[in-house]
C-alpha cells in the first residue's frame, strides 16, 4: 500500500501506485504489481467479509510504455479486477490530479456521517 486515508491505520480508503518509467525492458515487476494489487483486493474482501469492514481500494497507474506498449496484458488484468470488485477504482495518468480531489471530498463527507 502506498497510502490511506485518514491514516493507515483503520482507513476507509487505501492506494496504490504502479508506475515504472524509464524501463528498456519489460520485467516481473510489473507482474507481481498486477499480482500484489489482486492478492490486496482479496484480502480487503475478506476483511468485509468476515469483519463488516469496507475499506475501499484505488489502484493508480502511469507510464504509457509501460502499460500500453508493453503491457496491455497486464491492463487486462486490470480491468478484470476492476470488474471482480477487487479495486474500486483505477485513475491512469493526469486523471490522479483531478480525481483525487474529488475523492478526498468524497472520503471526508463519509466519515462526517459516521
Amino acid at each position: 500500500m502506498d497510502g490511506g486515508f485518514p491514516s493507515v491505520t483503520n482507513p476507509l480508503a487505501i492506494w496504490e501506485v504502479k508506475e515504472y518509467y524509464y524501463t528498456t525492458t519489460f520485467g516481473s515487476r510489473v507482474a507481481d504489481g498486477v499480482y500484489e494489487t489482486l492478492l490486496d483486493g482479496m484480502e480487503i474482501e475478506e476483511l468485509e467479509a468476515s469483519e463488516g469492514i469496507k475499506v475501499l481500494h484505488y489502484l493508480m497507474i502511469d507510464a504509457h510504455y509501460t502499460w500500453w506498449e508493453c503491457g496491455k496484458s497486464y491492463l487486462c488484468r486490470i480491468v478484470d479486477m476492476l470488474h471482480m470488485g477487487y479495486v474500486d477504482e483505477v485513475l491512469v495518468g493526469k486523471e490522479v490530479l483531478s480525481r483525487v480531489p474529488e475523492l478526498v471530498k468524497e472520503w471526508n463527507t463519509q466519515l462526517a456521517r459516521s
